[in-house]
């Protein structure tokens, strides 16, 4: 039965040529982003930042609401906000794409975040631009999260993941976290030498289908076996029991220095997690809606003690993650 659904799903994305994503496109928009500058929480240069992040979304016919705030943080009071794009879907239910714009305040050097803070905004933009035009069987939200970085110098405590946390506490409080089927996070996704760990916190059945369609396309070589935990904007997400993933490079030199820098980042880099998720996604969807076919029509529900079993061995797999000893890594 999932086989079926899955090639519904796949020959929905067939009916038209499928989405490609342009690093072309992507890379200009991670040029423009890095010559703002610094571009910290609260700052003039996140609202220059935002400003064009909304520019982009109109000019693509993607529309978007800001989600404001001022969050306390150990050194000062912050104006934040999220940006939140809709590309409507067949379906209510949704998918959300997420990645952060904001960079880490330094006062001791230039930090301009090319790959950490810039690539995943930079991402964002071009997959609004691709997903617009394709046929979604379910809602997909492009989340621009503002406040992922500590404003101290080093993460601890609640000082951090402001926007992702702040989110999911609105989303449980209007009811909306109903209808939030699963969360893919991008991060840092620029590196000239991509090399992105699966991560143990995330979602097993989740880093499967991504890693397997990586495997699939020849590349392996970016997205690595060797897996790591990495403390990002998708925890408060997991933590609400929305399966979630983060697609991240952190085994990256420039991290946290001057030298993250357009000149440590490429745009084959972007095109090979743009490739990989949109290929990806028809997959992801079909998981999510194997109870119902994309028209909308109920089909055969599977017999009791096969919901049963796979059930059983999730939380095998779970039980498993847990108790690995993998080391935890703090974005």
């Amino acid at each position: 039965m999932g086989k079926a659904l899955l090639v519904l799903a796949l020959a929905l994305q067939a009916v038209s040529p499928p989405p490609k994503f342009d690093s072309g496109r992507a890379w200009e928009h991670l040029r423009r982003l890095v010559a703002i500058g610094p571009r910290p929480s609260g700052s003039p240069a996140i609202e220059q930042t935002r400003q064009y992040l909304k520019d982009q979304l109109i000019a693509a016919g993607v529309s978007f609401t800001e989600q404001a705030w001022d969050d306390q943080t150990p050194i000062d009071k912050v104006r934040m906000v999220n940006l939140i794009a809709t590309i409507p879907g067949t379906r209510q239910e949704r998918i959300v794409i997420a990645g952060h714009y904001d960079t880490k305040l330094f006062r001791q050097f230039r930090f301009v975040g090319a790959s950490d803070g810039g690539s995943s905004a930079a991402f964002l933009l071009e997959l609004a631009r691709v997903l617009k035009t394709r046929r979604n069987p379910l809602t997909i939200e492009l989340l621009f999260l503002d406040g992922e970085e500590a404003r101290m110098p080093d993460w601890s405590g609640n000082d951090h993941t402001y926007g992702s946390r702040h989110y999911v506490e609105i989303a449980r409080r209007d009811g909306s976290l109903v209808s939030l089927k699963t969360m893919i996070l991008v991060d840092m996704i620029g590196d000239r030498d991509l090399g992105i760990r699966r991560d143990g916190y995330s979602t097993p059945w989740l880093t499967d289908i991504i890693w397997e369609t990586a495997k699939r396309h020849d590349l392996d070589d970016y997205f690595l076996a060797e897996a790591t935990k990495v403390e990002d904007d998708h925890l408060p997400f997991l933590a609400a029991g929305v399966p979630s993933v983060d697609i991240i490079d952190l085994d990256y030199e420039p991290w946290h220095t001057a030298k993250d820098t357009l000149d440590a980042v490429s745009a084959r880099s972007l095109q090979i997690v743009g490739d990989v998720l949109l290929s990806a996604l028809p997959h992801i969807e079909a998981r999510l809606t194997r109870s119902v076919v994309l028209t909308g029509r109920r089909i055969q529900r599977p017999h009791p003690y096969v919901i049963t079993k796979v059930r059983q061995k999730l939380r095998r797999k779970l039980r498993h993650y847990a108790s690995a000893t993998m080391p935890s890594v703090a974005h």
